[in-house]
């Protein structure tokens, strides 16, 4: 009975809730502050905006605004906001769980290359329907018109129209790219312990987890892009995807149409986005995360 109470203190402790909390708040300030390049990546990565494809992120994201009005950025944000602040309380509750049964001798860049990669499969099998509904609402009203707007309607639409399996549409390549932030994490974390030794414990800027955070999503980014084009297309249902394919026939045909460059289609605006978004993610993480340890070390009652 004493060994169960443990195991349940330890998996529903605070600790756990204020990493997961933090990080679920900090993505929300991420989303906020990077969302129109979310808007043009997926809509270059779905072929959406093909005629204008010389044009750099920056440019692209002014022709809209000038052809569609600057509500056409923001279009599918609460839903992504939702699911954004879901998915990122999963895996950073997975994550340090699993984190807190090795000791910190025991913690490698290795280690957490695998538990970063277990937390992400957790991840992806809990909230790929969140994901595939937002996808699809972005891209509402203009590849297509959907007879519902927001997240819960789209995911009992998608259930009864086109059965639960739908839901799970790109899961394939979603457990795929499980790979990305358990890369971003394992350098984000390697990198951090490095500092740590030769600094101690003096308190960083915020400034250096922006980098830290930059830095280690730049690295996975480029390592993972291809399937994240992949994923993109499965979850939209892909107009040339007429035979329902899977991960990867998918990139076997974007090779044969598009060749090697066709794998990295709108890869510069999800440098743009994904590179930011981590930045932002990590440096309001942190700064949560820390400021709520001081709330709750104020708050603690005095040891008699």
């Amino acid at each position: 009975m004493t060994s169960m109470s443990k195991d349940l203190k330890s998996l529903f402790s605070y600790h756990l809730f204020v990493h997961a909390s933090s990080g679920s708040a900090a993505s929300l300030v991420a989303v906020l502050a990077v969302f129109p390049f979310l808007t043009i990546l997926q809509r270059k990565q779905l072929d959406d905006l093909k005629t204008v494809k010389h044009l750099n992120a920056l440019e692209l994201i002014l022709y809209i605004v000038k052809r569609e009005g600057l509500p056409s950025l923001y279009r599918g944000l609460i839903s992504v906001m939702q699911s954004s602040c879901i998915s990122n309380f999963v895996y950073f509750y997975v994550f340090h769980l699993l984190k807190s049964f090795k000791g910190r001798d025991e913690q490698s860049a290795k280690s957490d290359l695998i538990l970063g990669t277990i937390a992400g499969c957790v991840n992806v099998l809990l909230t790929t329907p969140f994901w595939v509904t937002n996808t699809r609402l972005k891209m509402n009203g203009i590849n297509c018109t959907l007879p519902y707007n927001d997240l819960l309607s789209g995911l009992k639409h998608i259930a009864k129209h086109e059965g639960i399996q739908a839901l799970w549409s790109g899961t394939q390549a979603s457990l795929l790219l499980s790979i990305n932030p358990a890369i971003q994490f394992s350098v984000y974390e390697g990198i951090k312990r490095y500092l740590t030794k030769i600094y101690g414990n003096e308190k960083p800027s915020v400034f250096y987890f922006f980098f830290l955070g930059a830095l280690s999503k730049l690295i996975s980014t480029f390592i993972t892009y291809p399937l994240q084009l992949v994923q993109t297309k499965l979850r939209h249902g892909d107009k040339e995807n007429k035979q329902k394919v899977g991960t990867m026939e998918m990139l076997v045909q974007i090779l044969k149409t598009k060749g090697v460059k066709g794998l990295y289609c709108g890869l510069e605006p999800k440098l743009w986005q994904t590179i930011l978004t981590a930045a932002l993610m990590f440096m309001a993480y942190e700064k949560i995360a820390r400021f709520v340890k001081f709330l709750l070390r104020a708050t603690a009652p005095a040891s008699s």
